[in-house]
């Protein structure tokens, strides 16, 4: 697959304005996969505490893939209820959200995305959850060498915690 036109890198401040843009278009409330609105504020500590990675088309953020420490979302009921329903190791990290525009799907983005997180994290565990009829994402899992590791349910709505490591 062509991914010229791609660029994978470490998330500035400068890429908020896209990724924001990019989640409000996604969430589930519009449509889309995505459960948890996260802030400005949010992403700009997520961004100084792990790598969150972008994929850019002609400078337009068209992906992103969160990774953060469990701390940083362990307010969040959804996380909350995934943790009960996997123990993760004591250093193993959150990447979530994971989000690749309409266009560039079935092009290998999410792909790119994991691999190039791997190398600024190697070694550990990470987690995250997909929803149950989210057939889509759960094959782009299995495929990126994540193995389903829990279920749970959140507002009437299976998950399925994927884990990997890194």
């Amino acid at each position: 697959m062509d991914h010229s036109d791609l660029v994978i890198e470490v998330a500035t401040r400068d890429d908020l304005p896209g990724i924001l843009d990019l989640q409000e278009r996604n969430l589930s409330e519009h449509g889309g996969n995505l459960s948890v609105r996260w802030s400005a504020e949010w992403f700009e500590k997520a961004i100084r505490e792990m790598p969150i990675i972008v994929a850019r088309s002609d400078e337009r953020v068209v992906g992103y893939l969160v990774s953060s420490p469990q701390s940083a979302q362990a307010q969040n009921p959804i996380i909350q209820a995934m943790l009960a329903a996997y123990r993760p190791s004591a250093d193993a990290f959150i990447y979530e959200p994971i989000c690749v525009e309409q266009k560039q799907r079935k092009r290998g983005v999410a792909a790119l995305m994991f691999r190039y997180l791997q190398t600024r994290l190697p070694c550990r565990e990470g987690l995250t959850f997909i929803r149950g009829d989210n057939i889509a994402s759960r094959a782009v899992a299995a495929k990126l060498g994540m193995r389903e590791a829990g279920k749970f349910e959140h507002r009437g709505l299976e998950y399925i915690v994927t884990v990997c490591i890194t």
